[in-house]
Parts: C-alpha cells; structure tokens; sequence
C-alpha cells in the first residue's frame, strides 16, 4: 500500500495499484511494477552482469575513496555509481564469460584540476610505495597547495589502501605504506585534490609493482 508525503498531487511512498513510488536524494520517482521474469537471462543480460560484477568488485574495494574523487561528476548519483559507470564503459576488456580490468584504462578520480606531470610510482624498502612527479604548479587551476590522493590496489585480496589527501603538489612525492600487500603485485594510481576540496584531478595509472 502506498502511503502520500505531500497530499494527492505530491510524491508518495510504497506500492499503488501496479506503480512503485518512493523518494531517492531529494527526488520523487515513480516506475511500474517490475514483471515476473517467464525465462533465463538472455546472452546479452549474461554478458553485462558479469561486466557490472567485475567493476562493482573492484570499486568496492574504495567506497569511501570514490564518494570524493568521483564526486564531481556524480550528478543525481553518488561517486560510487559514477565511479562503476565510467569504469564499465571504459575499463572492461576480454570475451564473456573471461572478463578483466583493463588497469590502465581504469580510473580512480575523475575531474578537471591538472594531475602532476609525468607520475611514477617505485617499490621501496618497508613496503612503501614512493610516488613521484614534476611540480607543475601555475598550469591550469594547479596550486602548490594541493593534495595527492594516492590508491594501490591489489588484485590477488581484492583491497585498496589509499589516502585522500597528504602530500602537497609542491612536495613532488609521497610515501605509501602497504605491508599489508607484502610479496603481492599491485596496481598503482595518483590523483590530486585542491586543498579546499572542491576540485579533484583524474587520476594516472602509474602502473603495476610487486611490494618488497
């Protein structure tokens, strides 16, 4: 039964006659009752539910990460949903059902503010991953006060340790402990963040490193 919020012309809640009304973000939606499925999956539902499954996999590993990083683009949806569209559009790669993450291809933040010229990322003693660029302050929106945001994801657990937010653009490194990867190969990423917040860049893939 569906119950009225705002009287009879407003948005309401539940179930009325065969359409579903309810209330995502601020927005009243409404949309008809979902039909008993008859048969399987066709081939094509198959094929674009094991494509969401990897991506949801992967971008669950950095909720919290994504819910900023992803944010500017997350219009009428929340980072992490912009963050698995993107990615399921862009980053998946192989023939059904022998899907992958094309790691290169993926992205981890996605905005406007340039990114620090030519990152790289090295394996160092510890467990540490050192990330290094060129200061290219002045260029665009780019400020000696923006913060990387560092991601290093590891494939064999399916985890993400990251930060949002540490060393300045003026610093041109960062150091990221990941002991807990030790011995495993993992992909590495960099993005930047203004320091107020309001801007991110997208990020660069800085590529696959086994940690000591």
């Amino acid at each position: 039964m569906g119950t009225f919020v705002k009287g009879i012309l407003g948005g309401f809640s539940g179930t009325v006659g065969t359409v579903v009304g309810g209330n995502w973000k601020g927005i009243d939606y409404m949309r008809s009752q979902s039909a008993k499925r008859s048969g399987g999956f066709t081939q094509a539902q198959l094929q674009q539910q094991a494509k969401f499954a990897l991506v949801v996999k992967f971008v669950q590993t950095m909720t919290a990460f994504v819910a900023i990083s992803f944010r500017d683009f997350a219009v009428q949806m929340t980072g992490f949903n912009n963050s698995v569209s993107y990615n399921l559009k862009n980053a998946v790669t192989g023939v059904y059902p022998d899907y992958s993450l094309a790691y290169n291809l993926t992205l981890v933040s996605r905005g406007d503010l340039p990114n620090g010229l030519g990152p790289s990322a090295v394996a160092a003693a510890g467990s540490n991953i050192v990330f290094s660029w060129t200061d290219n302050t002045g260029v665009g929106r780019a400020k000696a006060t923006d913060l990387a945001m560092l991601l290093v994801y590891c494939p064999a657990m399916n985890l993400s340790i990251y930060t949002t937010g540490s060393a300045a653009r003026s610093a041109a490194t960062d150091t990221l402990n990941v002991s807990t990867f030790s011995g495993e190969k993992v992909e590495t990423y960099i993005g930047f963040i203004s320091a107020d917040g309001k801007d991110i860049a997208s990020s660069i893939y800085t590529g696959q490193i086994v940690v000591p």
